[in-house]
């Protein structure tokens, strides 16, 4: 990827970020994706084990701010990585770099590159329809999934109408207000955590990765990732042999209850979920509360 065009969003924009003090850590030589730079939280026992937290669209590793405390009191190492185009990693300018095969390739080169195993899977929206993806391939490094507000994009259901409502939005919204976007979708967000959900995107050219990912939901069972996401629900399925653990927003308009009880119905091993009943699309919001609940069920 040497000759791709991409900006990097200046430091500055990410001093004073309200309950965000972590530390960043950087790759930038990435198998297949140099010189992009990746960047992704790294806290706790190198040795612990991991939980890999995976953000969504429009959003990036600041949603987790309030869990990563949480799994560090239980005793686990938190990577949180962005995905290129979102937060501090680096964001190509063209939106046809941007594919499914790309983000999940991407997140498949940072699990090897770090080595990680005994891994918790903690994923949402793009999170999950990447993230869920993956452990088929590496299942000897998985060992619990906690599971929010998505799905996987098998091509072979049909869409809903809120999803499609949201591409609408999305696809007429090329400089979408992400902060003002978190503030309707968030009760009780201040303005300044809705200012740190923009401060990765200075103006509309660093929101390509943004604008992109609604359009790469997988709609028809031919589309790019359409089958290897049915490949991913017959995993979890039959071959999942890992802990399960689910949280739902149940005031989610886009992927809410209907969606995740049938998620659920393809996650073997999976309990009655956590009903979240003020909580919406933006599950991690909510914060310790579902770690807590999760590690009690796991035990």
């Amino acid at each position: 990827m040497s000759n791709i065009d991409f900006l990097r969003t200046p430091d500055e924009r990410f001093a004073t970020l309200p309950g965000y003090a972590f530390a960043p850590h950087y790759i930038d030589d990435l198998d297949g994706y140099a010189p992009l730079r990746m960047h992704y939280i790294d806290e706790g026992a190198r040795n612990a084990p991991v939980a890999l937290c995976l953000h969504g669209q429009p959003t990036w590793s600041y949603l987790y701010r309030k869990m990563i405390p949480a799994f560090l009191a239980a005793g686990m190492r938190v990577i949180a990585p962005d995905f290129f185009g979102f937060g501090r990693s680096d964001k190509p300018t063209d939106e046809s770099v941007y594919t499914f095969d790309f983000h999940r390739a991407a997140l498949v080169a940072l699990i090897e590159r770090l080595a990680l195993t005994d891994i918790t899977l903690v994923c949402q929206d793009w999170g999950g329809l990447i993230g869920l993806t993956i452990p088929m391939e590496m299942p000897e490094r998985f060992s619990r999934l906690i599971v929010m507000n998505t799905t996987l994009g098998t091509g072979d259901v049909a869409l809903g109408e809120g999803f499609l409502a949201w591409r609408a939005f999305c696809n007429r919204s090329p400089d979408m207000a992400i902060g003002a976007l978190m503030r309707r979708g968030v009760a009780g967000l201040s303005d300044e955590e809705a200012a740190a959900y923009d401060a990765p995107f200075p103006d509309a050219r660093f929101k390509a990765g943004v604008r992109r990912f609604p359009n790469l939901v997988p709609d028809h069972p031919g589309a790019p990732g359409a089958a290897l996401s049915r490949r991913a629900r017959d995993f979890w399925s039959r071959d999942w042999a890992g802990k399960a653990f689910m949280a739902v927003g149940m005031k989610d308009p886009v992927l809410g209850p209907a969606t995740m009880a049938a998620l659920r119905d393809n996650i073997r091993n999976c309990p009655p979920p956590l009903e979240l009943a003020e909580a919406g699309h933006f599950t991690q919001e909510t914060g310790a509360a579902i770690v807590e609940a999760a590690m009690k069920a796991f035990a």
